[in-house]
């Protein structure tokens, strides 16, 4: 009682109030924000969270309506609301083409009515300009002959030949001028003709365009009422099967871990993180203390049993905390080949090749000539320079038998973390190639994803991303998602995390990869998802970050946090990765798109190892698990969790982390609060220090070159085409109909580095301010009147001339700068 009474000091007593009907622990967190925003502000919040528990526990008691209010705070229609929302969307689009074309189709037949009135009058003024000139060379021979015929003979003796030859001219003068009036009054009727003609025919095709344009709106205002209608009937159906279900408890975890949280990170190995780390602890399946699977201290290793006659290179400490931008480790599905396989190697689909390799083989994929042979590849990090990771692996379980879930890049291995597939594909996206995928609904995946399992399930699911573009944007539906207030900002993830009622079971945590604008710059730097360009530690203060707001939270005890990466980025890696000898097998849901396949890859193998830490207060301290696992023993997990289905073969066949969770009771010993990020001389504008001073920052921000966009000819590496991928299915699903057909010609045209910056940086812009905070987390800015009665209203899109998409890409050899030299090792 002592404890509470010294916690609730300084507030007042409907704070106290609030506070006596709920378990003890309702104010954590008053004094830290009282000190930060000052006490009434605090005392605000305390009176909240406590009526929000007082609420929580008042439901508790009443099982139906607990389902029932639970489901609308979450506002989860599942799949029903969202193929209503799809359906809304695809029939405004439909409403926005079809009113452009009917625009157009009236001004090209007003051209063509004035076309065709232009050419009859000037037809009309030919024709009374050659009658015209008829009539007076006519009248002008007749006036020569009577000349010549009485003129002539004209005489003082011979009187009427004179007045005959003037008669005579005179007949033909007025001859002239009447046929002149006739073919000008002619021309003028003529001309009046199309002139009248023009202005009924351009009336036409205008009174067409506004019945055309009524009879879209009519059907675009009834798509919005079937809408609001259809969403009714999907909250009546989705409240209906999720209180059978919640009744019947059929979907009810059966494990303590109430709340999964992931959160993965880029391209780092286990050896080039933890390799070094010394760590060890208790064999989660033995129960012998043991040391990780890293290296030994002085290690002259040459990986995989290769054969001798190559000089190896040792792996070694201290890494660079960030490698040049244009330095980065080859990592692509022919990268992995080589680094596992030998320089060598190739592949044409079935098995693959034997390991028969040595570290040179990573450091040959180096991506340019300065830096090719460099040893960064094989350089490892310490302990003192990601001491956030090294805490982690030491109070909870580390994972020192994770591998990627294939030997390849970004983009398949973060879908075998959705899908437990990647659909088939084997690389990165390569443009034009894969422009099916994405040009009208994103990646989609035979059995569907783990988020639609979790839908179907009346399972609650979020994402939070720290940019405009997480990669799991691509998925199919996943833009509809985030307009639906499924993707939030990171920003929101504390409030959220921190309030009484968060009921969400799965949140997946997508890094800020820093390549758009704003905030951030374009390419990886100044992000902080550890990508190898960027600086470590803004990832290792990511880590921390998580950490501490779920350590901190009322959900503290019945969570689970996993960190780990999705490939081993081109680094290296002592573990030679299981295959299909070690019984890897095929996700077996077939390929989505055959664009999506380059290799012909069976996806019988796995990728080299990735850091993988379990966080949770069921798992003892200081826990090793040798266990094999890939990123579908996730998916694995949660579906032995929440009694879902495996999504494919390969899920299936995973193994799953649930005897890591062995304690009876949650620990009491973790750390609320975790040791600061290596000290680093890189630093960026969104800096806490600069934020708060104001300080201009030098160092990863001075790389940026926004303003000469057309100037930066380098092609489009692979990594920024996904993100560019990821960028136009935005676009299409936020723009208006009419602008689509040129956001996907716009897309097609850009073959440069410079102009894939341009068409992100054009999306992030237009999409601002679109995404919804989560439930209960306070509103920074009013929500516009116009998305009160569904989804955020359609943008414009500023138009680019293709022509400069298409100039920016021609780059002259000679005109080719030169690579810059390594940056020095500093920071250590």
């Amino acid at each position: 009682m002592s404890h509470r009474v010294g916690r609730t000091r300084g507030l007042s007593r409907s704070a106290r109030a609030a506070g006596k009907l709920v378990a003890p622990g309702w104010d954590r967190g008053c004094r830290p924000r009282r000190r930060a925003r000052g006490h009434r502000t605090c005392e605000a919040d305390c009176v909240a969270r406590g009526a929000r528990a007082v609420r929580a526990q008042r439901r508790k008691a009443h099982p139906i309506t607990s389902i029932l209010l639970t489901r609308r705070r979450r506002g989860i229609m599942a799949t029903c609301k969202f193929w209503v929302d799809k359906g809304h969307t695809a029939c405004t689009s439909w409403g926005d083409e079809a009113s452009a074309s009917c625009s157009e189709w009236k001004d090209e037949g007003q051209n063509e009515c004035s076309s065709w009135a232009d050419e009859g009058s000037n037809e009309c003024s030919s024709w009374a300009d050659e009658g015209s000139n008829e009539c007076s060379s006519w009248a002008d021979e007749g006036s020569n002959q009577c000349a010549e015929q009485y003129y002539s003979e004209c005489h003082w003796y011979s009187p009427w030949n004179c007045i005959a030859g003037w008669l005579c001219s005179a007949y033909y003068w007025v001859a002239n001028w009447v046929c002149q009036a006739y073919y000008w009054v002619s021309n003028w009727v003529c001309q009046a003709y199309y002139w009248v003609a023009n202005w009924v025919c351009q009336a036409w095709y205008w009174v067409a365009n506004v019945v055309c344009q009524a009879f879209i709106w009519i059907v675009k205002a009834i798509c919005l009422v079937w809408s609001w209608i259809a969403k009714w009937v999907c909250a009546v159906w989705d409240q209906g099967g999720c209180l059978i279900r919640g009744l019947f408890g059929s979907r009810k975890s059966r494990s303590p871990i109430k709340h999964v949280f992931v959160l993965m990170l880029e391209n780092r190995s286990f050896d080039h993180m933890l390799g070094f780390s010394g760590i060890t602890g208790t064999d989660a399946v033995s129960g012998l203390t043991r040391a990780v699977d890293g290296l030994p201290g002085s290690p002259a290793v040459s990986d995989f049993g290769s054969s001798g006659g190559i000089d190896t290179v040792a792996p070694a400490t201290p890494a660079l905390l960030k490698l040049p931008s244009n330095a980065g480790p080859g990592h692509e599905f022919g990268d992995a080949l080589i680094q596992l396989c030998g320089t060598a190697a190739t592949y044409g689909g079935g098995p693959y090749p034997p390991f028969q390799t040595n570290n040179n083989s990573f450091l040959s994929t180096m991506p340019l000539v300065s830096h090719a042979g460099s040893n960064e590849p094989a350089k490892c990090y310490t302990a003192a320079q990601v001491p956030i990771i090294n805490e982690l692996a030491m109070q909870f379980a580390v994972c020192d038998a994770w591998f990627s879930s294939m030997p390849g890049p970004t983009w398949p291995n973060r879908f075998f973390i959705h899908a437990a597939s990647s659909g088939g594909l084997d690389d990165s996206p390569s443009g034009a190639a894969s422009f099916g995928n994405v040009a009208f609904d994103g990646y989609t995946f035979n059995n569907g994803s783990i988020f639609d399992a979790l839908d179907d399930a009346c399972i609650e699911w979020r994402i939070f991303a720290g940019d405009s573009f997480p990669q799991v944007l691509a998925l199919s539906g996943m833009t509809i998602n985030e307009l639906e207030g499924r993707v939030h900002d990171y920003d929101d993830f504390a409030e959220a995390v921190n309030d009484e009622d968060f009921s969400t079971s799965y949140v997946f945590i997508e890094p800020d990869y820093g390549n758009d604008l704003p905030p951030s710059a374009e390419d990886y730097t100044c992000g902080n998802s550890q990508h190898p360009v960027d600086d470590v530690t803004r990832g290792e203060r990511l880590i921390k970050d998580v950490y501490e707001t779920i350590r901190n939270s009322p959900h503290w005890n019945s969570s689970m946090l996993l960190v780990t990466y999705d490939e081993h980025g081109g680094f290296f890696d002592h573990v030679p990765p299981p295959g299909a000898a070690s019984g890897v097998v095929s996700p077996g849901d077939g390929i989505a798109d055959e664009d999506n396949n380059h290799h012909d890859f069976t996806f019988m193998q796995l990728g080299l190892r990735v850091p993988a830490i379990v966080i949770s207060p069921l798992i003892p301290k200081g826990t090793v698990d040798n266990t094999r696992y890939d990123h579908t023993s996730l998916l694995a997990t949660l579906e032995s969790f929440f009694r879902l289905k495996p999504l494919t073969n390969r899920d299936a066949s995973a193994n799953k982390l649930n005897h890591l969770f062995s304690l009876a009771s949650p620990r009491t010993d973790a750390p609320t609060s975790l040791m600061n990020p290596a000290p680093t001389d890189f630093t960026c504008d969104d800096d806490p220090r600069f934020v708060e001073t104001g300080e201009v920052s030098s160092g990863l921000q001075a790389e940026r070159d926004g303003d000469r966009w057309r100037a930066d000819r380098r092609p489009i590496d692979p990594n920024l085409r996904g993100f560019m991928e990821v960028a136009l299915l935005k676009a299409l699903t936020l723009a208006r109909g009419r602008d689509k057909p040129q956001i996907r010609k716009e897309y097609l045209a850009t073959e440069s580095h410079g102009g894939a910056r341009r068409f992100i940086r054009k999306v992030a812009f237009m999409a601002q301010d679109v995404r919804k905070p989560p439930p209960n987390v306070r509103v920074r800015k009013p929500r516009p009147w116009n998305t009160i009665f569904g989804l955020s209203p359609q943008r414009r899109w500023w138009v680019d001339p293709i022509v400069r998409y298409r100039q920016s890409a021609f780059w002259p050899r000679q005109d080719r700068p030169s690579p810059p030299p390594p940056a020095p090792e500093r920071a250590q």
